[in-house]
């Protein structure tokens, strides 16, 4: 643990600073004599400072090899595993933290002699949008870091937008980002995201915004990352020792040998992380290769002028110079294709000029041009490129002990690219489009023409068929995405059937016009048929994906329809209809997404747009998804018939809990009958001041939660009178309880006269039971929205009873005294209100504003619901 300044702890008492070490290292840097180059490892939503250890021990054994002539130094921030992810009040409070800990890092090598002006930071997660924020306070110094590495970090939008102080966070980083592009040339910033096995932080919302036309920030898939190749979850991307691999040869690729602290070039920055995070040679990195180099070594020269060549080597003690004249080839052929099985990282292709001799002495070293792939590394030469070159070389060192494969091919690029139309989304995979690739070659490029919305998906069937039995080297399909690097490859052996799925991170940018590519590097007598479906499954895979948080809006936006429909009904006839009835009667997305949709074409309008934003109107959130290419017609409908569908079975579940909990309660307790109760009462106004208390000094979300279990379990005075448990009245009578909710009866034991009076009390409570069981279920999602907060307050309650910024604190307040006044009302005091007409036409409209306002801003949610509840209370007492 690293010592801070006393102010510094005094400020921030959660937060800490660690350096990280093993075995003797850790012991001679106790004292805090520092030499290395200092990296800080920022933690994310609930991560722990002690997850710095995959990138440390790493380092660590990568310094014994080069006996620590550079070695690095890894400092950690314990963030106490705040949920920032969910609250967003701390952000700010992290980002001032991480500036102190920096200025104190260097601090502890300012009398060494290559003492570093700069810090890199490696943040995951949520700690790679705070080491981003640092740039936005006013009193820091860019250069006081010039390299950002994050893992799976949400640099687009937060994932759940459950609070303004989340969203307001996102907004300024990135507006500053995006303003102060010119100004951030000196810091090299690389995302890394996890691909589709991570499913809290999808890849599309870690590409950095708008970044890409400049060239200090790349954005990449650990499926696309040389030597990784693997897919990995949101946790796993800290400690999967493929990628810490390529980040630690990163960092020390990156070391200016004159400084030895990494080099202050960006251009030199940006080259080492495109060799080993985009696209590998299968060389070490060289930050000015020689361009030309010796043809050394008592080697056979070979030509060889066939089109096509293979060759195998098995124990060769031989060495031997394979050279290929283009003058024959270019007439003829566009490119040639050259693989080679045998992964060191020699250099092993050549370009020679010399056209007078068959051998070259002094050639062009084309290693650099090539791309490491799982089982081989390859090369493709456009010739039209290389005018100067007379003949391409291939070199075969001797193979004492090794078996590898070579092969070189010349092809016409029309020859091997195919197109291949996607299949329609509303084909339900029950059509396809196939093609056989007829010709034996080395390589194949299909083009996969209309693939470039994110809500496309297929599968990709790819059956090979060789000609021999023999043992063959294995095939590799990559799926290209020529606008991202986001690639996904596959090894499958040979002959075989394998299954690729095929779909996007991100849509393709306007005015693109590459196509996306499934190149398939075969075996060279082998055949192949691709067949492509779409995969309905996966269509709504992507639909979740994507807009999986918009359900809570969309569910809330069900409930308060059918809220709507129950209070119409009352209205009209005088009696509350039964939750799930009114649902599927009410809850109809014709009536909310027309209006929406409308909106946003008028918003394609400047006259339109104006007038918007002169009614100081926030700009509807499918406007802003479309802007981004993630929105299309027919997923709000789809999000809002899954809303349907969970508001309805989480109906059904919420009455037969309460059914089962209320039979549980009769027969454990016989109630006295009670008469019925005011509205409001001194005692209950006291309860009204306590809860408000409570959420002012300590947390909103803490009040919000007791009032709701009050509303649940409250063993207050009911608001009717009856006694009855005639058979014919037992399931009504296994519905009430001793709770709010359900409060609308208490049962005594004792038969009653079935008088016309007693009918219509029963009736009225039954009413009231209808309508407090679909009042809980809105209540319940706005608790369930503002748990976050909660969460974090009791997680951080040593440290400050008063959460504070408190995003639920004015809320809470309001629905303190709605729900005191809800909980004792009836239908009865709400059919005689003059306000009754108007209370059953606002949800409609609540409905429309919660969908055009909320799917990105869920915490705007509980505002409509509390708004169309207040409703509700002044019907009771108006």
């Amino acid at each position: 643990k690293i010592k801070l300044p006393k102010k510094t702890a005094r400020r921030y008492p959660a937060y800490e600073l660690y350096l990280y070490g093993e075995g003797n290292y850790a012991e001679e840097n106790k004292n805090l004599l520092l030499t290395g180059i200092p990296v800080l490892f920022l933690p994310g939503n609930a991560g722990s400072y002690k997850q710095v250890r995959s990138l440390g021990s790493i380092a660590l054994r990568k310094a014994e090899d080069v006996d620590f002539k550079y070695h690095f130094n890894f400092f950690s921030v314990n963030f106490n595993e705040e949920l920032v992810a969910l609250y967003g009040g701390s952000l700010q409070r992290q980002t001032k933290f991480v500036h102190e800990c920096i200025k104190v890092i260097l601090k502890l090598y300012r009398d060494q002699e290559f003492a570093p002006s700069s810090v890199a930071i490696v943040g995951h997660s949520m700690g790679g949008l705070v080491a981003r924020a640092l740039l936005t306070l006013k009193n820091f110094k860019p250069e006081l870091i010039n390299l950002l590495i994050t893992q799976a970090t949400p640099h687009v939008a937060p994932v759940m937008p459950l609070d303004k102080y989340l969203t307001d966070f996102y907004t300024a980083v990135n507006n500053h980002w995006i303003l102060k592009a010119q100004d951030l040339r000196n810091l090299t910033t690389l995302s890394v995201a996890g691909g589709f096995r991570d499913y809290q932080v999808r890849s599309g919302l870690a590409f950095l915004p708008r970044l890409s036309q400049h060239d200090s920030a790349l954005s990449v898939v650990s499926s696309a990352v040389p030597r990784a190749w693997a897919s990995t979850d949101h946790l796993s991307i800290v400690w999967c020792k493929e990628l810490i691999l390529a980040t630690i040869r990163a960092f020390f690729d990156l070391i200016d040998e004159n400084t030895r602290q990494i080099t202050e070039d960006p251009r030199k920055r940006m080259s080492v992380l495109n060799h080993h995070f985009v696209r590998h040679p299968a060389k070490m990195f060289e930050e000015n290769p020689e361009a030309f180099t010796q043809l050394t070594g008592a080697f056979m020269w070979i030509t060889v002028k066939a089109s096509k060549w293979t060759y195998s080597v098995y124990n060769d003690s031989d060495g031997k110079y394979f050279t290929f004249p283009l003058a024959s080839h270019r007439k003829s052929y566009s490119h040639v294709y050259c693989e080679n099985s045998m992964l060191d990282t020699n250099s092993w292709i050549y370009g020679c000029m010399n056209t007078n001799s068959s051998m070259c002495l002094e050639a062009a070293d084309l290693s650099w041009r090539a791309e490491l792939l799982p089982t081989t590394k390859v090369v493709m030469l456009k010739l039209q490129d290389y005018p100067s070159l007379s003949h391409i070389v291939i070199q075969v060192p001797p193979a004492v002990g090794n078996k590898y494969t070579l092969g070189c091919e010349f092809f016409e690029e029309d020859s091997r690219t195919v197109q291949l139309p996607v299949t329609h989304l509303f084909s339900f995979g029950l059509s396809s489009s196939k093609i056989l690739l007829n010709s034996t070659g080395l390589f194949y490029n299909v083009q996969l023409q209309h693939f470039h919305q994110i809500y496309q998906a297929f599968k990709i069937y790819i059956e090979s068929h060789c000609q021999s039995l023999k043992e063959r080297k294995p095939s590799i399909y990559r799926l290209h995405i020529p606008w991202s690097h986001e690639d996904s490859i596959i090894v499958a052996k040979v002959p075989s059937l394998a299954e690729i799925s095929a779909k996007l991170h991100i849509a393709q940018p306007h005015n693109y016009s590459s196509l996306p590519e499934l190149n398939i590097h075969s075996s060279s007598d082998c055949q192949y048929e691709v067949i492509l479906k779409t995969s309905l499954l996966q269509v709504l895979g992507q639909i979740v994906r994507f807009h999986a948080g918009a359900f809570p809006v969309y569910i809330v936006s069900n409930i308060l329809l059918t809220y709507g429909g129950q209070l119409s009904t009352l209205r009209s006839t005088g009696q509350c209809s039964d939750f799930s009835l009114e649902l599927v009667r009410t809850a109809k997305p014709y009536k909310v997404e027309p209006l929406i949709s409308i909106v946003v074409f008028l918003q394609g309008f400047n006259w339109f747009r104006e007038i918007w934003e002169s009614l100081s109107l926030p700009e509807v959130d499918a406007a802003v998804l479309s802007s981004q290419d993630a929105w299309f017609p027919l997923v709000s409908l789809i999000l809002f018939l899954f809303g349907t569908g969970i508001a309805y079975w989480s109906g059904v579940f919420f009455s037969t809990s309460l059914r089962l909990f209320s039979s549980l309660w009769l027969t454990l307790i016989r109630p006295t009958l009670l008469q019925k109760d005011k509205l409001i009462t001194p005692r209950r106004l006291c309860g009204m001041i306590s809860l408000a208390l409570v959420s002012w000094t300590t947390c909103g979300a803490f009040a919000v939660l007791i009032i709701y279990l009050q509303y649940l379990f409250k063993p207050g005075p009911s608001h009717t009178t009856a006694a009855f448990t005639a058979p014919t009245h037992c399931s009504v009578n296994l519905l009430f309880k001793k709770t709010p909710a359900l409060n609308a009866h208490r049962t005594t034991g004792f038969y009653a006269t079935q008088s016309p009076s007693n009918s219509i009390t029963i009736a009225e409570a039954v009413n009231s039971l209808k309508m407090h069981i679909t009042i809980l279920s809105l209540f319940t999602w706005i608790v369930l929205l503002s748990l976050p907060s909660l969460i974090y307050w009791l997680k951080n309650l040593r440290y400050n009873v008063r959460l504070d910024p408190d995003p639920c604190r004015s809320t809470a307040i309001i629905l303190i005294c709605i729900l005191e006044i809800l909980m004792n009302s009836s239908t009865s005091e709400v059919k005689s209100s003059k306000l009754l007409k108007i209370a059953a036409k606002v949800p409609l409209p609540l409905s429309v504003a919660m969908l055009a306002f909320g799917r990105m801003h869920l915490y705007r949610v509980p505002h409509f619901v509390t708004f169309s509840l207040l409703l509700h209370v002044l019907c009771c007492i108006v």
